[in-house]
């Protein structure tokens, strides 16, 4: 994996926090409300620490599974395929075009109903402790935009770099969540504007479409 891939994937997390916005927004307005600004910075910190933390150890476990494919089927051309297709899919429902991916949100549905009440006997979150905890389970909530990235984790086919990989996809989403947890309301509109979208949305569908054409080369 070059270190393309690698920025190729923040980039990507970067493009797609205008989802990542309408995604968890309204968590991290949530768990910052009614919180003192003196802790607010120490507690949004544990959010995205344990989130990102989350991103990859998913991100490792799918570089394994690419690993035993490609090692043991021999099929790691089928898998960079499947992982481009995916982004072009991405791309076209970050943009707003077609919202193919929200049926791979529904999938991860009946995991999130499991994993979501373990992080109600961590509220109202008080210290870095429990911040964390949260953000660990917020890891895995059902996103469209994550579980694409996790395709693109497969075809990493390694433990390590598929970590790698989500993990600067993570790092590209933590610009547009900070900002809501400081300043939500000055981002509403920026959001809102179909424009912003897709040009966004087509950035990752000419990346996707890229991918596919490297690896049917």
């Amino acid at each position: 994996m070059t270190e393309l891939t690698v920025f190729s994937a923040f980039v990507i997390g970067l493009l797609g926090g205008v989802h990542c916005i309408g995604m968890c927004g309204g968590i991290v307005g949530a768990l910052s409300l009614g919180v003192r600004h003196q802790a607010r910075g120490v507690l949004l910190t544990g959010y995205h620490l344990g989130r990102l933390s989350s991103y990859m150890l998913a991100g490792g476990i799918a570089g394994g599974i690419g690993y035993f494919v490609a090692e043991t089927l021999a099929w790691q051309q089928v898998l960079m395929q499947v992982a481009a297709v995916f982004m072009v899919l991405l791309g076209c429902y970050l943009a707003g075009w077609w919202q193919i991916l929200t049926l791979v949100e529904r999938l991860g549905g009946g995991l999130w109903r499991r994993i979501e009440p373990l992080g109600r006997g961590l509220l109202p979150v008080k210290d870095f402790r429990q911040a964390l905890l949260i953000g660990l389970l917020w890891g895995w909530l059902p996103c469209g935009l994550v579980y694409s990235m996790l395709l693109w984790s497969v075809s990493a086919g390694n433990i390590w770099q598929g970590g790698a990989l989500m993990l600067a996809f993570g790092l590209g989403t933590l610009p547009n969540l900070l900002l809501i947890g400081v300043a939500a309301h000055r981002l509403r509109r920026w959001v809102n504007d179909p424009r912003i979208r897709q040009w966004a949305g087509g950035l990752v569908v000419v990346y996707g479409v890229y991918l596919l054409g490297l690896s049917l080369v």
